[in-house]
């Protein structure tokens, strides 16, 4: 989704949110959160409300005159009643006769209530210094998590990643190869943003970013002399990241035709930047998307963004075997979550040793 649209989609939602839901997203958005998270949070709270209306759970006949003792005094059985509808009710395609949402958007869902709720719980003060309310019901509710073992979990991505050679082959064919593809028409538009879309996709494989820190940084957070690069965390806490020295000269020839072909100033902050109707702006999350599913579909297997920071850590983790070095690079707390590469380079090995 363009900038443009997501920002009208999210000033849509906000005419219908309670003033503590209006609270919570300029609390957030000065984390920085970004647009697209806050967006899907904003539509996580408008189906509840929502929701709570339908079922006569409240008096209520707007979500924006939802009270905070609605929430504060909401039960655990409430919210048990709002997942059991999120699983049973029909699916929003007519032409399915399918019931029920999957697991992963109930505990998207949840995810987004438990922000809120610790947002009106222990983030927010009054006119005393004290939060709204103390009693914070969605820590009693339990998420499911998908059942797949780790193992499970590293076999079924391990084909969508660009490891060994594939990392550099992949920006080779980008750079070569895949205007090859193309009609006149797309060629045109491919060599408009070639530069850029390769200096993006290289930042990933490079570093091991997050889509949200890849479109957010400014152009002053880059510092190829000693190929750093700072991005604004989860929380907000920012970091300087190591770039692995391969992606210097991607991101060179982009910084060289930024100005020229994308009319920047120096208000323009933004490190990658697009151009509509004469005026540049920051690329946005979703345009990103979009470009590395195109140039990795046409190259192997359509892929995201996350695949190219899964690439990353692996092959990171390939060279080191340290969990910690990889857990620090990719701006986790802990090493837990590394525990995913520890098992695809198992595969690796054993892929290796049958070869011999």
């Amino acid at each position: 989704m363009k900038r443009e649209q997501l920002v009208q989609n999210i000033e849509k939602l906000k005419k219908v949110m309670p003033d503590y839901v209006l609270e919570y997203y300029q609390s957030k958005l000065a984390v920085p959160y970004s647009l697209n998270t806050l967006y899907e949070y904003l539509k996580e709270y408008e189906r509840f409300f929502t929701w709570l209306v339908d079922s006569n759970i409240i008096d209520n006949d707007k979500i924006s005159d939802i009270p905070l003792s609605v929430l504060e005094n909401i039960t655990k059985r409430d919210m048990e009643s709002f997942i059991l509808y999120l699983r049973e009710r029909p699916r929003l395609n007519t032409h399915s006769t399918q019931y029920g949402v999957s697991q992963t958007t109930i505990n998207r869902t949840l995810s987004a209530l438990s922000s809120l709720y610790k947002y009106l719980t222990e983030e927010v003060e009054n006119e005393h210094g004290e939060p709204y309310f103390y009693r914070n019901v969605m820590k009693k509710v339990q998420t499911k998590k998908k059942p797949e073992t780790l193992s499970a979990r590293a076999e079924n991505i391990k084909g969508k990643l660009f490891l060994g050679d594939e990392t550099q082959g992949f920006l080779d064919y980008i750079d070569m190869e895949y205007e090859k593809t193309l009609s006149n028409r797309a060629l045109s538009s491919f060599q408009k943003n070639k530069e850029r879309d390769l200096g993006i996709i290289a930042l990933i494989l490079a570093s091991g970013i997050r889509l949200s820190e890849a479109v957010n940084v400014d152009l002053r957070d880059l510092h190829l002399n000693n190929m750093v690069i700072e991005v604004t965390r989860k929380g907000g806490k920012r970091d300087a990241v190591n770039v692995a020295p391969f992606a210097k000269s991607y991101l060179e020839r982009y910084l060289e035709i930024r100005e020229k072909r994308y009319k920047t100033m120096k208000k323009d902050l933004a490190l990658f930047v697009t151009l509509y109707r004469g005026i540049p702006s920051r690329i946005d999350a979703s345009s990103v998307e979009k470009l590395v599913a195109k140039y990795s579909q046409s190259f192997k297997i359509r892929v995201t963004p996350h695949k190219l920071r899964h690439t990353l850590a692996t092959r990171l983790y390939a060279q080191t075997n340290s969990q910690v070095l990889v857990s620090h690079q990719l701006g986790h707390a802990s090493t837990q979550v590394t525990d995913l590469y520890t098992h695809i380079i198992d595969e690796e090995q054993k892929n290796a040793l049958d070869s011999l």
